[in-house]
């Protein structure tokens, strides 16, 4: 059965796989936030249609222990993230914990090349997807996994820009608060 969502309340939802969930925590005005809180948020962000896509039709339970081991998935992440190019043993060794539950497999079959994957429970699915996408960006652009510049604010995003550049995780949000915030200081100085 696919999980039953409500509207998606996050600032940011466009980024890869990995870091969209680490993306399910994110402040504004109101405060703190954190979608994976509950079963009806892990259902809302199941239904998202990154997360979707990345699933394909496997069928991912909407109950607690998938909500553990995403949890667990981003926790992990959340270490590995603080360091991409050199990660301490620590953050190395949560992402293994969490890959550990699953593999990518290839075989022949009558249409062709296939490649497959297989967790050891359904629940692992989406944790062990996250995890192995992380590892994606490490190989493709570990240079463009980055953190908002914005000190208040704790979302992620990978660079896709063309010249590499990008600082905030949205221009209209923390970007144009940024700019604000100069134009102030300047206009105050003068």
């Amino acid at each position: 059965m696919p999980p039953t969502a409500g509207a998606d309340p996050r600032p940011l939802t466009d980024e890869p796989l990995c870091i969209d969930l680490l993306n399910t925590r994110w402040i504004d005005a109101a405060g703190r936030h954190d979608l994976l809180d509950s079963l009806d948020g892990l259902a809302t962000w199941l239904a998202g249609p990154l997360v979707a896509r990345a699933l394909g039709d496997a069928a991912v339970p909407v109950d607690h222990a998938t909500l553990e081991r995403l949890l667990q998935a981003r926790t992990a992440l959340d270490r590995a993230i603080a360091n991409p190019r050199h990660p301490d043993a620590d953050a190395v060794d949560a992402l293994n914990a969490v890959l550990a539950h699953g593999y990518r497999g290839h075989r022949l079959t009558p249409d062709g090349p296939d490649t497959f994957v297989e967790v050891e429970a359904p629940s692992w699915l989406p944790a062990w997807r996250a995890a192995e996408d992380y590892l994606r960006l490490l190989a493709d652009r570990p240079e463009r996994i980055r953190s908002c510049t914005n000190s208040e604010c704790i979302l992620h995003f990978y660079d896709v820009s063309k010249n590499g550049t990008r600082r905030w995780c949205s221009m209209a949000g923390c970007g144009n608060r940024a700019k604000a915030q100069r134009h102030y200081a300047r206009q105050k100085k003068a």
